[in-house]
Protein backbone atom coordinates (compact mmCIF):
# COMPACT_ATOMS: atom_id res chain seq x y z
CA UNK A 1 0.00 0.00 0.00
CA UNK A 2 2.86 2.74 1.01
CA UNK A 3 4.66 1.91 -2.15
CA UNK A 4 1.16 2.57 -4.18
CA UNK A 5 0.86 5.53 -2.57
CA UNK A 6 4.51 6.41 -3.42
CA UNK A 7 3.74 5.44 -6.63
CA UNK A 8 0.86 7.58 -7.12
CA UNK A 9 2.70 10.84 -5.44
CA UNK A 10 5.45 10.53 -7.65
CA UNK A 11 3.16 10.22 -10.89
CA UNK A 12 1.48 13.30 -9.62
CA UNK A 13 4.75 15.37 -8.51
CA UNK A 14 5.86 14.37 -12.43
CA UNK A 15 2.41 15.48 -14.02
CA UNK A 16 2.64 18.84 -11.86
CA UNK A 17 6.30 19.18 -13.04
CA UNK A 18 5.15 18.98 -16.76
CA UNK A 19 2.30 20.83 -16.29
CA UNK A 20 4.38 23.66 -14.95
CA UNK A 21 7.21 23.18 -17.62
CA UNK A 22 3.76 23.52 -20.56
CA UNK A 23 2.94 26.14 -18.75
CA UNK A 24 6.65 27.81 -18.55
CA UNK A 25 6.90 27.81 -22.20
CA UNK A 26 2.91 28.68 -23.08
CA UNK A 27 3.51 31.82 -24.32
CA UNK A 28 7.00 31.78 -26.39
CA UNK A 29 5.17 29.06 -27.71
CA UNK A 30 2.51 31.03 -29.25
CA UNK A 31 4.25 33.67 -30.02
CA UNK A 32 6.77 31.61 -32.40
CA UNK A 33 3.15 29.69 -33.78
CA UNK A 34 1.38 32.81 -34.36
CA UNK A 35 4.31 34.53 -35.63
CA UNK A 36 3.64 37.74 -34.30
CA UNK A 37 4.14 39.07 -30.89
CA UNK A 38 0.76 41.36 -29.73
CA UNK A 39 2.65 44.07 -27.42
CA UNK A 40 -0.02 46.20 -25.84
CA UNK A 41 1.24 49.88 -26.53
CA UNK A 42 -0.18 53.73 -25.76
CA UNK A 43 -3.28 55.28 -28.02
CA UNK A 44 -0.59 58.06 -28.45
CA UNK A 45 2.42 58.89 -26.46
CA UNK A 46 5.14 61.13 -28.45
CA UNK A 47 8.68 59.56 -27.40
CA UNK A 48 6.88 56.38 -25.81
CA UNK A 49 4.42 54.69 -28.31
CA UNK A 50 2.68 56.62 -31.50
CA UNK A 51 2.11 55.52 -34.80
CA UNK A 52 3.65 57.94 -37.86
CA UNK A 53 1.66 59.69 -40.51
CA UNK A 54 2.43 55.71 -42.26
CA UNK A 55 1.35 54.18 -39.63
CA UNK A 56 4.57 53.30 -37.96
CA UNK A 57 5.25 53.07 -34.81
CA UNK A 58 7.70 54.57 -32.89
CA UNK A 59 8.96 55.06 -29.69
CA UNK A 60 10.84 54.02 -26.30
CA UNK A 61 8.54 51.31 -25.04
CA UNK A 62 7.98 50.30 -28.89
CA UNK A 63 11.71 49.72 -29.14
CA UNK A 64 11.58 47.40 -26.47
CA UNK A 65 8.33 45.46 -27.83
CA UNK A 66 10.51 45.38 -31.23
CA UNK A 67 13.68 44.34 -29.31
CA UNK A 68 11.32 41.38 -27.85
CA UNK A 69 10.85 40.60 -31.72
CA UNK A 70 14.26 40.33 -33.05
CA UNK A 71 15.28 37.73 -29.79
CA UNK A 72 12.21 35.74 -31.20
CA UNK A 73 11.93 36.14 -34.84
CA UNK A 74 15.45 38.34 -35.83
CA UNK A 75 12.67 40.66 -37.24
CA UNK A 76 11.73 43.73 -35.28
CA UNK A 77 9.11 44.29 -37.08
CA UNK A 78 7.02 41.27 -36.38
CA UNK A 79 4.48 42.76 -34.06
CA UNK A 80 1.34 44.13 -33.74
CA UNK A 81 1.09 47.38 -31.26
CA UNK A 82 -2.39 47.07 -29.55
CA UNK A 83 -3.28 50.52 -28.70
CA UNK A 84 -4.98 50.12 -24.95
CA UNK A 85 -6.12 53.42 -22.74
CA UNK A 86 -4.99 53.13 -19.35
CA UNK A 87 -8.62 51.87 -18.07
CA UNK A 88 -8.72 48.60 -20.24
CA UNK A 89 -4.27 47.81 -20.82
CA UNK A 90 -4.40 45.40 -17.34
CA UNK A 91 -7.60 43.69 -18.46
CA UNK A 92 -6.09 43.21 -22.07
CA UNK A 93 -2.92 41.78 -20.61
CA UNK A 94 -5.11 39.54 -17.94
CA UNK A 95 -7.10 37.80 -20.42
CA UNK A 96 -4.73 37.26 -23.08
CA UNK A 97 -5.31 39.90 -25.96
CA UNK A 98 -2.01 41.00 -25.95
CA UNK A 99 0.96 39.36 -25.10
CA UNK A 100 3.19 41.91 -22.78
CA UNK A 101 1.94 45.43 -22.00
CA UNK A 102 4.54 48.08 -22.72
CA UNK A 103 2.70 51.05 -21.86
CA UNK A 104 4.20 53.95 -19.89
CA UNK A 105 2.47 51.81 -16.60
CA UNK A 106 3.47 52.51 -13.00
CA UNK A 107 4.88 49.48 -11.02
CA UNK A 108 3.29 49.58 -7.81
CA UNK A 109 2.50 46.79 -4.78
CA UNK A 110 -0.98 46.66 -5.57
CA UNK A 111 -1.18 46.43 -9.48
CA UNK A 112 1.98 43.50 -8.61
CA UNK A 113 -0.03 41.52 -5.69
CA UNK A 114 -3.51 41.91 -6.79
CA UNK A 115 -3.82 41.97 -10.92
CA UNK A 116 -2.33 38.32 -11.61
CA UNK A 117 0.57 40.29 -13.16
CA UNK A 118 4.45 40.91 -13.02
CA UNK A 119 6.31 43.66 -13.79
CA UNK A 120 9.48 42.54 -15.49
CA UNK A 121 11.55 45.67 -14.21
CA UNK A 122 11.52 49.28 -15.27
CA UNK A 123 12.69 51.08 -18.73
CA UNK A 124 11.92 54.65 -17.74
CA UNK A 125 11.94 56.10 -14.20
CA UNK A 126 9.28 58.99 -13.94
CA UNK A 127 7.86 61.37 -11.70
CA UNK A 128 4.41 63.31 -11.60
CA UNK A 129 4.34 66.60 -12.48
CA UNK A 130 2.12 69.90 -13.85
CA UNK A 131 2.04 71.50 -16.89
CA UNK A 132 0.22 75.09 -16.06
CA UNK A 133 -0.03 78.17 -18.69
CA UNK A 134 2.77 80.62 -18.35
CA UNK A 135 0.27 83.78 -18.50
CA UNK A 136 -1.61 82.57 -14.65
CA UNK A 137 1.53 83.55 -13.30
CA UNK A 138 2.33 80.39 -11.17
CA UNK A 139 5.59 79.15 -10.59
CA UNK A 140 5.45 76.18 -7.97
CA UNK A 141 2.64 73.34 -7.47
CA UNK A 142 2.23 74.91 -4.15
CA UNK A 143 0.72 77.96 -5.48
CA UNK A 144 -2.14 75.84 -7.34
CA UNK A 145 -4.80 76.15 -4.42
CA UNK A 146 -8.30 76.22 -5.74
CA UNK A 147 -7.21 75.31 -9.06
CA UNK A 148 -9.11 72.64 -11.18
CA UNK A 149 -6.73 70.03 -12.44
CA UNK A 150 -7.26 67.53 -15.82
CA UNK A 151 -6.43 64.36 -15.16
CA UNK A 152 -6.82 60.66 -16.78
CA UNK A 153 -9.22 58.26 -15.13
CA UNK A 154 -8.05 54.82 -14.00
CA UNK A 155 -3.99 55.89 -13.24
CA UNK A 156 -2.37 56.58 -10.18
CA UNK A 157 -2.39 60.27 -11.05
CA UNK A 158 -5.46 60.56 -9.47
CA UNK A 159 -4.40 59.08 -6.40
CA UNK A 160 -1.11 60.79 -5.92
CA UNK A 161 -2.99 64.11 -7.28
CA UNK A 162 -5.30 63.47 -3.93
CA UNK A 163 -2.39 62.77 -1.84
CA UNK A 164 -0.58 65.85 -3.01
CA UNK A 165 -3.02 68.44 -2.13
CA UNK A 166 -4.61 66.94 1.25
CA UNK A 167 -0.56 66.83 2.34
CA UNK A 168 -0.04 70.25 1.17
CA UNK A 169 -3.51 71.64 2.78
CA UNK A 170 -4.44 72.94 -0.52
CA UNK A 171 -7.93 72.53 -2.20
CA UNK A 172 -8.82 71.73 -5.79
CA UNK A 173 -11.24 70.63 -8.18
CA UNK A 174 -10.03 67.19 -10.64
CA UNK A 175 -11.84 66.99 -14.08
CA UNK A 176 -11.41 63.70 -14.93
CA UNK A 177 -11.14 62.41 -18.31
CA UNK A 178 -11.61 58.60 -20.18
CA UNK A 179 -8.40 58.75 -21.95
CA UNK A 180 -5.23 61.01 -22.31
CA UNK A 181 -6.46 62.75 -25.64
CA UNK A 182 -9.63 63.81 -24.17
CA UNK A 183 -7.96 65.30 -21.01
CA UNK A 184 -5.25 67.44 -23.20
CA UNK A 185 -8.27 68.69 -25.12
CA UNK A 186 -10.17 69.89 -22.68
CA UNK A 187 -6.30 71.60 -21.21
CA UNK A 188 -5.87 73.38 -24.06
CA UNK A 189 -9.78 74.56 -24.45
CA UNK A 190 -9.31 75.94 -21.21
CA UNK A 191 -11.34 73.53 -18.89
CA UNK A 192 -9.09 73.61 -16.27
CA UNK A 193 -6.03 75.51 -14.84
CA UNK A 194 -3.77 72.74 -14.86
CA UNK A 195 -2.52 69.30 -16.52
CA UNK A 196 -1.39 66.77 -14.50
CA UNK A 197 0.55 63.30 -15.59
CA UNK A 198 3.88 61.99 -15.46
CA UNK A 199 6.59 64.32 -16.33
CA UNK A 200 7.66 62.53 -19.33
CA UNK A 201 4.23 62.25 -20.55
CA UNK A 202 4.15 66.65 -19.68
CA UNK A 203 7.18 66.97 -22.48
CA UNK A 204 5.09 64.82 -25.08
CA UNK A 205 1.44 66.24 -24.60
CA UNK A 206 2.94 69.61 -24.65
CA UNK A 207 3.89 69.23 -28.29
CA UNK A 208 -0.09 68.58 -29.38
CA UNK A 209 -1.27 72.01 -27.48
CA UNK A 210 -2.28 74.59 -30.06
CA UNK A 211 0.38 77.20 -28.47
CA UNK A 212 2.85 74.75 -26.39
CA UNK A 213 5.47 77.86 -26.20
CA UNK A 214 2.82 79.28 -23.99
CA UNK A 215 3.22 76.67 -21.48
CA UNK A 216 5.32 75.96 -18.48
CA UNK A 217 6.02 72.33 -16.81
CA UNK A 218 6.09 73.49 -13.25
CA UNK A 219 9.34 72.61 -11.19
CA UNK A 220 7.72 69.78 -8.36
CA UNK A 221 7.83 66.01 -8.88
CA UNK A 222 5.42 64.86 -6.17
CA UNK A 223 5.15 60.95 -6.89
CA UNK A 224 7.63 58.21 -7.78
CA UNK A 225 6.81 56.43 -11.54
CA UNK A 226 8.79 53.87 -12.42
CA UNK A 227 7.35 52.78 -15.52
CA UNK A 228 7.98 48.85 -17.00
CA UNK A 229 6.64 46.33 -18.71
CA UNK A 230 4.47 43.89 -17.72
CA UNK A 231 3.55 39.96 -17.89
CA UNK A 232 0.95 37.33 -16.79
CA UNK A 233 2.36 36.08 -13.66
CA UNK A 234 1.81 31.79 -15.11
CA UNK A 235 4.79 31.60 -17.46
CA UNK A 236 8.35 32.40 -15.54
CA UNK A 237 10.25 31.72 -18.82
CA UNK A 238 8.20 34.77 -20.42
CA UNK A 239 8.75 36.96 -17.39
CA UNK A 240 12.46 36.57 -17.91
CA UNK A 241 12.32 36.60 -21.28
CA UNK A 242 10.94 40.36 -21.02
CA UNK A 243 13.13 41.15 -18.33
CA UNK A 244 16.27 39.83 -19.80
CA UNK A 245 15.45 41.90 -22.95
CA UNK A 246 15.72 44.92 -21.06
CA UNK A 247 18.69 44.26 -19.36
CA UNK A 248 20.47 42.82 -22.26
CA UNK A 249 20.07 46.62 -24.01
CA UNK A 250 21.49 48.24 -20.48
CA UNK A 251 24.47 45.79 -20.64
CA UNK A 252 24.84 46.75 -24.37
CA UNK A 253 25.15 50.40 -23.75
CA UNK A 254 27.13 49.63 -20.71
CA UNK A 255 29.92 47.69 -22.59
CA UNK A 256 29.79 50.23 -25.39
CA UNK A 257 28.25 47.51 -27.79
CA UNK A 258 25.86 49.50 -30.20
CA UNK A 259 24.36 49.42 -33.69
CA UNK A 260 27.39 50.47 -35.89
CA UNK A 261 29.64 48.12 -34.18
CA UNK A 262 27.92 45.04 -33.02
CA UNK A 263 29.41 43.40 -36.00
CA UNK A 264 32.94 43.95 -34.90
CA UNK A 265 32.24 43.07 -31.34
CA UNK A 266 31.75 39.62 -32.52
CA UNK A 267 34.87 39.38 -32.20
CA UNK A 268 36.17 41.06 -28.92
CA UNK A 269 37.82 38.87 -26.21
CA UNK A 270 36.59 40.82 -23.43
CA UNK A 271 34.52 38.22 -21.31
CA UNK A 272 31.60 39.99 -20.30
CA UNK A 273 31.21 41.22 -24.12
CA UNK A 274 31.62 37.54 -25.37
CA UNK A 275 28.65 36.23 -22.78
CA UNK A 276 26.55 38.81 -23.86
CA UNK A 277 27.11 38.22 -27.72
CA UNK A 278 26.53 34.51 -27.75
CA UNK A 279 30.23 33.93 -28.33
CA UNK A 280 30.89 32.40 -25.20
CA UNK A 281 28.38 30.52 -23.06
CA UNK A 282 24.43 29.08 -23.73
CA UNK A 283 23.06 32.23 -22.12
CA UNK A 284 20.16 32.38 -24.17
CA UNK A 285 18.94 28.93 -24.08
CA UNK A 286 17.92 29.59 -20.71
CA UNK A 287 14.91 31.68 -21.73
CA UNK A 288 14.38 30.01 -24.96
CA UNK A 289 16.02 31.64 -27.59
CA UNK A 290 19.31 31.56 -29.81
CA UNK A 291 23.41 32.30 -28.62
CA UNK A 292 23.03 35.52 -30.54
CA UNK A 293 20.33 36.86 -29.18
CA UNK A 294 21.28 40.44 -27.63
CA UNK A 295 22.82 40.39 -31.18
CA UNK A 296 19.49 40.61 -33.02
CA UNK A 297 18.54 43.09 -29.99
CA UNK A 298 21.39 45.72 -31.25
CA UNK A 299 21.71 44.69 -34.30
CA UNK A 300 18.32 45.76 -34.80
CA UNK A 301 17.11 47.90 -32.37
CA UNK A 302 20.24 49.50 -30.70
CA UNK A 303 21.41 49.65 -26.81
CA UNK A 304 19.23 51.42 -24.27
CA UNK A 305 21.22 54.54 -24.65
CA UNK A 306 20.26 54.84 -28.28
CA UNK A 307 16.79 54.06 -28.16
CA UNK A 308 16.35 56.60 -25.44
CA UNK A 309 18.52 59.30 -26.92
CA UNK A 310 16.44 59.20 -30.13
CA UNK A 311 12.90 58.61 -28.78
CA UNK A 312 13.07 61.25 -25.82
CA UNK A 313 16.50 61.97 -26.00
CA UNK A 314 18.54 65.05 -26.93
CA UNK A 315 18.14 63.41 -30.48
CA UNK A 316 14.30 63.55 -30.13
CA UNK A 317 11.93 66.57 -29.70
CA UNK A 318 11.18 66.04 -25.94
CA UNK A 319 14.93 66.96 -25.51
CA UNK A 320 14.44 65.04 -22.03
CA UNK A 321 18.12 64.87 -20.33
CA UNK A 322 18.93 61.38 -19.08
CA UNK A 323 18.72 62.28 -15.44
CA UNK A 324 17.61 59.38 -13.36
CA UNK A 325 17.67 57.10 -16.35
CA UNK A 326 21.28 57.36 -17.17
CA UNK A 327 22.90 54.20 -16.31
CA UNK A 328 24.59 53.59 -12.68
CA UNK A 329 27.81 54.09 -13.75
CA UNK A 330 26.97 58.15 -14.92
CA UNK A 331 24.87 58.30 -11.56
CA UNK A 332 21.77 57.21 -12.68
CA UNK A 333 18.97 54.50 -11.85
CA UNK A 334 19.46 51.98 -14.73
CA UNK A 335 21.58 49.52 -13.56
CA UNK A 336 21.29 46.00 -14.29
CA UNK A 337 22.36 42.49 -13.63
CA UNK A 338 25.70 40.66 -15.55
CA UNK A 339 24.96 38.36 -18.34
CA UNK A 340 27.03 34.87 -16.70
Amino acid sequence: MKKFIAAALAAGIGMALSATGASAQATLAQVKQRGILNCGSNTGLAGFGVPDAQGNWKGLDVDLCRAISATIFNDPNKVKFIPLSAKDRFTALQSGEVDVLVRNSTWTMTRDASLGLLFTGVNYYDGQGFLVRKKLGVNSALQLNGASVCTQQGTTTELNLADYFRANNLKYEVVAFATSDETVKAYDAGRCDAFTTDASGLYAERLKLTNPDEHLVLPEIISKEPLGPSVRNNDPQWFNLIKWVHFAMLNAEELGVTQANVEQQLKSENPEIKRLLGTEGKFGEQVGLTADWVVRIVKHVGNYGESFERNVGQGSLLKIARGQNGLWTKGGLQYAPPVR
